[in-house]
């Protein structure tokens, strides 16, 4: 299992995979929103995501797990 974790404190814009979903490394899983920026959250590894941690709204802190991936 890997840990997606987020790099900047701010909130989930938009999810872009669903739990089940087969990912590549560089696919977007979700888009955060940081002082009016969108920063995209790539899978690091290829793999399923396994599971989901944040929903859209929720407020993130950098370094908080956003999803995990099975490999």
């Amino acid at each position: 299992m890997t840990n997606v974790a987020s790099e900047v404190i701010g909130s989930v814009w938009k999810v872009e995979m669903k739990v089940g979903d087969a990912v590549k490394t560089g696919d977007t899983i979700m888009i955060l929103e940081s002082m009016k920026m969108e920063i995209p959250v790539e899978a690091p590894v290829d793999g399923t995501l396994a599971e989901l941690k944040v929903q859209p709204e929720e407020s993130v802190d950098e370094d908080q797990v956003l999803c995990t991936i099975e490999s």
